[in-house]
């Protein structure tokens, strides 16, 4: 593996633990797309650095069980701001 997608890897992993962020905003913070976050995450970060990655897995495991939460109040404010348009 190259060593600029080991320190990107690296550094996503530590941000995203950081502010305790979303595979979307990391993506978005880092200039690279959601898949490439998702795969730095849960695949190459564990041959990089197993600690890292098991504190890792545990924030996407967390995100995951909340994504419905925040699509709904995203739905919700969405349809709010159109009513008061």
């Amino acid at each position: 593996m190259k060593d600029y997608i080991a320190d990107r890897v690296c550094e996503i992993a530590k941000h995203m633990l950081d502010t305790k962020c979303t595979v979307r905003s990391a993506a978005s913070k880092f200039g690279v797309s959601k898949s490439t976050v998702h795969k730095d995450i849960s695949e190459r970060l564990k041959f990089i650095s197993p600690t890292l990655f098991s504190e890792t897995k545990k924030l996407l495991e967390i995100n995951k069980s909340e994504r419905h939460i925040r699509g709904g109040n995203a739905t919700k404010i969405k349809y709010q701001n159109r009513i008061h348009k």
